[in-house]
């Protein structure tokens, strides 16, 4: 063969190699986004109307995620919020409406403390959803049954749903990270987590 034969013949291997590559590389960072935001990978799909729009926008949300100054909480400052937490609970009992209200409320507080951005639902959502979207689901529920109650077309168990969904989010906010430093001597441990919201 002639030498601009076996030169064709590499440019195709050299350019079937590159698009094999980048085919791995896609299917790589398709699984690796999948993973991170679990369901909300499925519902950024849905919403952009296809999988390059979605990844765009949920890669545009790590950027953004990397930008804020994010902590954990101090094992004292968890067990007063735990402890705000089991009060809320127990107000459920006898005004319903008003203890979603304080539940939404104190969810957004430990948001703050954390460093998320605590203002725009979903501009929250987009932040949360990088490290916790597999808990996204709770908190869209229990801002529409939140809002739902807020015009006073809640029932009883939508609103007991909505303390469920909202403690799901709240407890995930206070866990450390995993491979957290274990507390230091003289450290409180954190509580265990409230009951079940009790049935009105």
């Amino acid at each position: 063969m002639s030498t601009a034969i076996w030169v064709v013949i590499a440019i195709i291997i050299v350019a079937v190699l590159a698009a094999a590559g980048y085919a791995a590389w896609t299917r790589s960072r398709s699984a690796q986004l999948r993973r991170r935001f679990g369901p909300e990978y499925d519902r950024a799909v849905e919403s952009a109307g296809g999988r390059s729009a979605a990844e765009r926008e949920l890669r545009s949300r790590e950027q953004r995620h990397e930008e804020l100054e994010l902590h954990d909480l101090d094992p004292r400052r968890r067990e007063q919020y735990r402890e705000q937490w089991v009060r809320v609970q127990e107000r459920f009992v006898d005004t319903p409406e008003a203890a979603v209200e304080q539940a939404d409320g104190l969810v957004t507080v430990v948001m703050g403390e954390r460093g998320y951005p605590t203002h725009g639902f979903e501009d929250k959502v987009a932040h949360l959803s990088v490290e916790h979207g597999r808990t996204m689901d709770h908190y869209r529920s229990a801002h529409t049954l939140s809002g739902k109650a807020a015009s006073r077309e809640a029932s009883t168990e939508d609103l007991r749903q909505a303390m469920v969904h909202y403690r799901s989010l709240f407890e995930e906010l206070l866990a450390p990270h995993v491979g957290e430093a274990a507390a230091e001597p003289g450290e409180e441990p954190a509580a265990k987590p409230a009951e079940e919201t009790p049935r009105s």
